[in-house]
């Protein structure tokens, strides 16, 4: 049986940051109160255990600790690096599963801005005659891998998939290693602006282990061992790399049209912008989409943010929400693994 979880001071600060936005104000007086009273290295109170003697200020806090979801109390019990698979799930499919889609389809856009990428995927057509199937082949695998695990049968065999795909094109490392970081950082950067709570730095560490595992049996050479210069990585591959090309904003515009198609046909003339506000200066401009109004951005952000909120209110919160069950746009009637993606003969040559 899996011994007492002990929560350090750090993590009760981490949780407070987002519960005590819906506090009233003299419950917020409380709660920084009770976090000031705790003594030097943090108190250390048990999570599915009997309760130690608590310091007399210690009740007002743990009123406040029932609003934290059961499953980040399970996140925050796991260790990040043994248990990232689990940690991985949790976040991406409880906690966050809308925002990991969103944030993966706009880390989808930054991979397009990499001239040898973008010429890639341009090349292929992939995107500019069939954009809705590649979306969904590519979601697919990923939630095969994100949802059963990479060395599930499931998870080995959208692996095998992926690496057949990937095998019929001359990609270099640097390419593979950039898509890669795209998946550990940018849902951690999507929910530090619009998720309904930032993540906590345990969901960042199982995340970086979750991905470096895919990138290993992807046959990726040097992936980092540190996070934090895997981050370093990815910033740098961006001030060297990003440029504005004829085919990344083809591809971007074919993407942008297969989202267009989505909407009710009076608000499709409003994706493009509001995807554009919601893009940092160096994405946007060179996926060649011209800068929106200031007040689309302004509105995008609080309603984003108003969705967290809301999320979390839900009846469903914390419900593992499995896109691999989900109806697909190319595949209603269901999909097989070894079907995802393009047929070799629907290639041009590369």
């Amino acid at each position: 049986m899996r011994g007492p979880f002990r929560m350090p001071a750090a993590d009760y600060a981490f949780l407070t940051r987002w519960q005590v936005a819906d506090a009233l104000p003299e419950e917020i007086a409380d709660i920084l109160t009770d976090i000031a009273s705790f003594p030097r290295g943090g108190p250390a109170v048990c999570l599915g255990a009997p309760a130690a003697p608590s310091p007399p200020a210690l009740p007002n806090l743990a009123r406040w600790l029932p609003t934290m979801s059961a499953v980040l109390r399970e996140i925050l019990s796991l260790d990040p690096v043994k248990d990232h698979l689990r940690v991985a799930y949790l976040t991406c499919r409880c906690e966050f599963p809308f925002d990991t889609t969103r944030a993966l389809e706009f880390a989808l856009f930054r991979t397009f801005c990499v001239p040898s990428i973008g010429a890639l995927l341009d090349r292929t057509r992939e995107f500019g005659e069939r954009a809705q199937k590649r979306y969904d082949d590519t979601d697919l695998i990923l939630s095969e891998l994100m949802e059963l695990g990479y060395d599930s049968e499931r998870g080995r065999r959208a692996l095998a998939r992926m690496n057949e795909i990937h095998g019929r094109f001359k990609i270099i490392n640097d390419d593979f290693l950039y898509v890669l970081s795209t998946f550990v950082f940018e849902p951690a950067r999507w929910n530090a602006r619009f998720g309904w709570r930032p993540q906590h730095e345990n969901e960042n560490i199982a995340q970086f282990h979750f991905w470096r595992e895919v990138g290993i049996r992807m046959h990726i050479r040097d992936v980092p061992e540190d996070r934090a210069e895997f981050e370093r990585f990815n910033l740098d591959y961006e001030r060297a790399h990003f440029a504005g090309t004829a085919a990344s904003r083809r591809v971007c515009d074919a993407t942008i049209k297969m989202f267009q198609a989505w909407m009710p046909r009076p608000l499709r003339g409003l994706v493009a912008p509001i995807m554009a506000s919601l893009m940092d200066d160096r994405l946007r401009e060179s996926v060649g989409l011209p800068a929106p109004p200031g007040w689309i951005g302004r509105v995008a952000g609080v309603a984003l943010r108003l969705r967290g909120r809301l999320a979390r209110l839900s009846p469903r919160a914390g419900r593992p929400v499995l896109r691999t069950a989900m109806s697909h746009r190319s595949y209603p009637e269901g999909y097989t693994i070894e079907t995802l993606g393009p047929e070799p003969h629907g290639q041009r040559p590369v």
